[in-house]
């Protein structure tokens, strides 16, 4: 039994769990944690895990191979089949967000590890039985068969079933991290308790909070001093590590956003917060996949409302947002903002240009005020505005607010215009598109007068209406630019297919492999005019 070919099999086997392994904890990551999602992920991507389950069915033919040469070349033939499974998952891949080993993936990577050396004791326990079988026995050939190929398919088996393994670890460990989640979330409670002058606002919304968030920021620093989560800390762990590691006694403020990807998770995080003010900026088709309906989507961005009713305090809604205004007589005193006649805080006489925009303030009480900003576009004047709103609504004047309202910057990814030189500029607008999202990049690339390229591989994340969503957009894209640059045949399909129901100029359109090859067209195409590039979505590694 403990042959070198044996050792090498099993230890060439334990190289692929590593491999294979990490990758799979690293989508597990991408995907929150959570088995469910992650088990949706792995079925909509079920073609990933063909070859190993082919794999897996091919090694009990080593039980059918009759005589000592025959069996060893099986296991050769098996072996440079998995040699050619492992050079798929070797490192080397550079990952746009790098796996990060978290004290609670070592904590999954020690009992995956326990895991798998269960695997291996069992084979090396059928291995001596199969010595001793064949003491007793003799030259009974179907025993010694039979029980020399187990260790092989025992150690194959840990290879071929890591990704059920990966999330089986998650599972068996879920206990003890809500263990450790619940201490830490009560002891961020106990450091709220302890600032009892600490005003906590909410940011919620299907897309916005994020810029909402940091434009609030820097409104509310020019009299007040502030927290926010940082980047995209907007799950119940991300607040929880925000309030614990930065939040300090002589904050007048904590800007909290708020995410959710299903049911009540917002509910989750305004347990944990417990905001005294709330701002939803949107509700529209985004996550369809793990919410089920656009009647979740609203139900649970309102319950930051619901909290902040409960608590008397103030909610700011988006009135353009049709869903929204709908749902906002439920709650008596909101405050609205927006564009349109009928929202407490409106914008008008707005100019755009490929400069920034201006615009002008009317509030409730009757004061007005022209603001300028550096941000591009029509859509951009909304968040800025609920962000006036806000801030004007704590007692800072419009008049103190025009000079933080210049100072705002793009947030990186969502519409930042970068100049690469070269006559080339980049509208880098990659974080995490949708519908509404997409229309308005779309409006803000034909404010320049230029050669006008999109590049995009598409919406993810929208349910059943993805395909008809990627359509509308492809048709839209037809209208705004001049050449179109899709990234990934599969996945952009839909767009491919509205782009041509448009009558476009399907000579103007590229499907790329990947980014950098999408890259390389938009500098090989030739024009006299600058070319401005929009960067329209960068699907995460785990799509």
């Amino acid at each position: 039994m403990f042959t070198v070919l044996w050792i090498v099999y099993a230890a060439a086997a334990l190289i692929g769990i590593i491999f294979y392994g990490l990758r799979e904890f690293h989508m597990l990551q991408l995907n929150g944690y959570k088995t469910p999602e992650h088990s949706w992920w792995m079925k909509k991507n079920k073609r990933r895990y063909l070859y190993p389950g082919l794999l897996f069915v091919l090694q009990f033919g080593l039980l059918f191979l009759k005589g000592k040469a025959a069996f060893t070349v099986g296991v050769i033939v098996l072996a440079l089949l998995n040699a050619v499974f492992i050079s798929v998952y070797k490192p080397g891949k550079k990952f746009k967000k790098p796996f990060k080993y978290t004290a609670r993936v070592k904590r999954m990577l020690t009992t995956f590890g326990i895991l798998i050396a269960i695997f291996y004791i069992i084979a090396v326990i059928c291995g001596k039985t199969n010595a001793q079988v064949d003491t007793v026995n003799g030259g009974y050939e179907e025993v010694r068969r039979f029980t020399s190929a187990v260790p092989y398919i025992i150690v194959s088996s840990a290879l071929y079933l890591t990704a059920v393994l990966v999330p089986l670890s998650n599972i068996i460990n879920k206990p003890i991290e809500n263990s450790i989640n619940k201490w830490y979330i009560n002891d961020a409670k106990r450091i709220l308790g302890e600032c009892p002058s600490l005003h906590k606002v909410g940011i919620t919304g299907s897309y916005g909070k994020t810029s909402m968030k940091f434009y609030l920021d820097e409104l509310l620093n020019s009299k007040y001093n502030t927290l926010k989560t940082p980047e995209s800390f907007n799950t119940p762990m991300g607040v929880t590590i925000t309030i614990r590691n930065y939040l300090k006694p002589t904050h007048e403020y904590f800007i909290c956003e708020m995410g959710a990807r299903r049911v009540h998770e917002i509910k989750e995080l305004c347990d944990i917060a417990e905001p005294h003010d709330g701002i939803i900026t949107s509700v529209g088709p985004q996550h369809l996949e793990t919410f089920g309906s656009i009647e979740n989507v609203l139900n649970t961005k309102f319950e930051l409302a619901d909290c902040v009713k409960a608590k008397g305090g103030k909610i700011y809604l988006n009135g353009d947002n049709e869903l929204i205004r709908k749902k906002a007589p439920e709650y008596e005193g909101a405050i609205l903002y927006g564009l349109q006649e009928g929202n407490d805080y409106r914008a008008t006489d707005i100019t755009v240009s490929s400069r920034g925009t201006e615009f002008t303030v009317n509030a409730p009480d009757g004061e007005t005020k022209r603001f300028s900003t550096k941000l591009l576009g029509e859509h951009n004047v909304q968040n800025v505005l609920g962000a006036i709103a806000y801030a004007h609504g704590t007692g800072i004047p419009l008049e103190k607010l025009t000079l933080p309202v210049k100072r705002i910057q793009a947030v990186p990814h969502r519409l930042q215009l970068l100049d690469h030189g070269n006559g080339v500029t980049f509208i880098d607008d990659a974080y995490n598109s949708n519908p509404s999202g997409c229309r308005a990049a779309l409006a803000v690339l034909e404010l320049f007068d230029a050669c006008r390229i999109l590049v995009t591989p598409g919406m993810v994340e929208l349910g059943a209406k993805q395909e008809e969503l990627n359509f509308e957009f492809g048709q839209e894209a037809a209208k705004s630019c001049d050449y179109i640059v899709l990234v990934g045949k599969e996945q952009t399909a839909p767009i491919y297919n509205g782009i041509k129901d448009a009558g476009y100029d399907m000579n103007n359109v590229y499907v790329a492999d990947g980014l950098n090859d999408a890259l390389a067209n938009v500098h090989a195409y030739q024009t006299d005019k600058k070319k401005v590039v929009l960067l329209e979505n960068d699907l995460p590694d785990n799509y």
